[in-house]
């Protein structure tokens, strides 16, 4: 049987050139430094890795050099498309690669419903058997918001679905069955996801401040809790209160790696304002160096 997923993950930034294309060689160091120097997992493609707007072909590219890392049981592919066929496509070339745990959101745009999204996952596991899936519950994005039916039902009837990211906020809390690792999407929730038996988390700014959601978790694994956990909670709030997770990140490592400014439209770096109050914040809290701003 494989391993139960948890930890701390990282949803990855993704690293682009200036023309805009998917920088393989940048993406895959930025993801190896959080492993080697924090032991944080990366969650590639997802909405921090702007995963919609980069195109299937450089996402096969990059699952070739990806496959050839150690590790990857700490790796998580997010197929990012509306399209079945491309998500299907995208996961069968992985698991041919060797990587089989998938972070999969339902498609975005139409309207979904409980049914609809059953059969979007069942039609992807019986292409793609030998994947295992965490469910993306982001309903910002897709648009819907994952019942306790319909997860308890594709639970039920493919073991294939080992897992849940919860940003949406309405089940990490709630639900419960066996073997099923459930992460939260902010480390403001990660101490109470852990308190109830969570697998724990999958973030944006862990790309940030990984090391200390790492000490945060096994802090926790040792004693119950953890006196840092304040601390990783005010960073999270520095980065919401910017506006957006994405370009923040951005923003903020473009100050030592100017590669990280390149950003695909309709995404654009913070303004000035802005870039100061974050930067401000984060040295009031003590956090800023040139280690958690460079890849």
């Amino acid at each position: 049987m494989a391993e139960t997923l948890k930890g701390v993950f990282a949803a990855s930034m993704s690293v682009l050139k200036a023309d805009l294309s998917l920088d393989i060689e940048a993406t895959l160091q930025h993801s190896k430094t959080n492993l080697d120097d924090n032991g944080v997992g990366s969650a590639f493609f997802g909405s921090t890795g702007c995963g919609q707007l980069i195109s299937v072909s450089e996402k096969k590219e990059f699952i070739d050099s990806l496959s050839k890392m150690k590790f990857k049981e700490q790796i998580l592919i997010g197929p990012s498309c509306n399209s079945l066929r491309e998500t299907i496509n995208i996961m069968n070339y992985a698991v041919q690669k060797g990587m089989k745990n998938f972070l999969v959101m339902n498609p975005a745009y139409y309207k979904n419903n409980d049914n609809g999204v059953y059969n979007f996952y069942s039609n992807i596991i019986k292409s793609v058997p030998e994947a295992r899936i965490v469910l993306y519950n982001f309903s910002n994005l897709s648009g819907y918001a994952f019942s306790h039916e319909v997860t308890t039902r594709l639970i039920k009837d493919f073991s294939q679905i080992v897992g849940m990211k919860d940003s949406t906020g309405n089940l990490w809390n709630n639900f419960k069955s066996k073997n099923f690792s459930m992460f939260v999407g902010s480390e403001k929730k990660l101490i109470d996801n852990l308190k109830i038996g969570g697998a724990g988390v999958i973030s944006a700014t862990t790309n940030f401040s990984g090391s200390l959601a790492k000490k945060v978790y096994d802090d926790f694994k040792k004693t119950g809790s953890s006196t840092e956990d304040e601390k990783l909670k005010d960073i999270r709030s520095a980065f919401d209160e910017s506006g957006n997770l994405i370009t923040a990140l951005h923003t903020l490592k473009s100050i030592e790696n100017k590669a990280y400014a390149n950003l695909l439209p309709p995404l654009e770096l913070l303004n000035e304002n802005k870039k100061d109050e974050l930067i401000k914040k984060l040295k009031g809290l003590g956090v800023l160096n040139n280690k958690n701003m460079a890849a």
